[in-house]
């Protein structure tokens, strides 16, 4: 029987902890084992993980990001997967199982799944990620630059030997966060992904309602573009030099392209706006029409809801945004 870490990678979420900890104990897999990495945190967390005992092990760090946590768990992990759980969001019991079913049933690199999303309490909102399945060949699309339909980091199980190949990553910077970032399209360089159709876990939003143009605990918007753009540059740094693969100069990808979107229009004036659409919208605009994931439907709402931006009405122009940006604005409405 092939064996599984859970790695749980945790600063300062003390109030989140024992409840990732505690899914990822609970799993019917029988080979999973669960280690916890506390990338130096002052709120309580270390002695939550000592509550554990032996049930987890534990490597206690000097705070470096997550970006350090993810290489030094790389390096030292003694078992063919992992799955990395941020200390936010939870496993749900057959998760394992379930992944490890799709690891025999083929030569993957990494076999991704679901997440129901999660309130800060915990509770189920209605909603999931991600909404599309990957492509037959990730590889393919990734090489022309496409970044395929992926869950956060908590939705992805690897093959630990395909990450190595990665990883390490540089750990400076802006590149102190993001590691499921090279993670997750770095694994599409080396081997197959395959997906999970159904929801194995819940990922927690912590500020989750519609009323906003956030979907994230992380990066703020106009942070985002800078920091994955220069993850793109790293990552083609490492395809060319550890798997002698070149990656296109650019990359489209529709989540950073509805983040800058955000940033032009909402809560904007109307010439703002407009400006924005006529000056702007070039990359936004590619990444619906030309995306390879979507159906034609889809990219037709889009545009459309896209344009309803330009009306003179600003509350009807915010809630479009609000709408294309967040999933959860989609399920207040519909739940109308």
């Amino acid at each position: 029987m092939n064996h599984v870490t859970v790695v749980i990678c945790n600063y300062n979420y003390a109030q989140y902890l024992a409840t990732a900890i505690e899914s990822a104990l609970a799993q019917d897999y029988p080979a999973t084992h669960v280690l916890v990495i506390d990338d130096g945190s002052t709120d309580g967390s270390r002695a939550i993980i000592e509550k554990f005992g032996t049930r987890v092990s534990s490597l206690l760090k000097d705070n470096g990001g997550q970006v350090s946590a993810y290489n030094q768990a790389i390096e030292i992990l003694d078992t063919e997967y992992v799955i990395f759980l941020d200390s936010d969001d939870v496993l749900y019991p057959g998760a394992v199982s379930e992944v490890m079913r799709f690891f025999a049933a083929g030569d993957c690199a990494k076999v991704q799944f679901r997440l129901d999303v999660m309130d800060g309490t915990g509770a189920p909102t209605g909603a999931y990620v991600p909404h599309n399945e990957p492509p037959a060949d990730c590889r393919k699309l990734l090489l022309g630059g496409w970044l395929y339909p992926s869950p956060p980091a908590s939705g992805n199980a690897y093959s630990v030997s395909a990450l190595r190949r990665i990883f390490p990553v540089p750990e400076a910077d802006i590149n102190r966060y993001g590691a499921d970032f090279y993670a997750i399209y770095g694994v599409a360089l080396v081997g197959r992904v395959a997906a999970v159709g159904q929801s194995l876990g819940g990922y927690r939003v912590h500020n989750a309602g519609g009323a906003t143009v956030a979907f994230a605990n992380s990066e703020q918007l106009n942070r985002a573009p800078e920091a994955v753009n220069q993850r793109w540059a790293i990552l083609r740094n490492i395809a060319r030099a550890r798997l002698q693969v070149e990656l296109s100069p650019t990359f489209h990808d529709f989540a950073l392209e509805k983040a800058r979107f955000c940033s032009g229009v909402y809560r904007a004036t109307l010439i703002e706006r407009w400006r924005w659409m006529m000056r702007d919208s070039s990359h936004y605009l590619h990444t619906i029409v030309a995306n390879p994931f979507w159906s034609l439907k889809k990219k037709l709402g889009t545009l459309v809801l896209s344009s309803m931006c330009l009306v003179p009405y600003s509350p009807l122009s915010d809630f479009v945004v609000r709408y294309i940006a967040n999933p959860l604005a989609r399920r207040r409405v519909a739940g109308r």
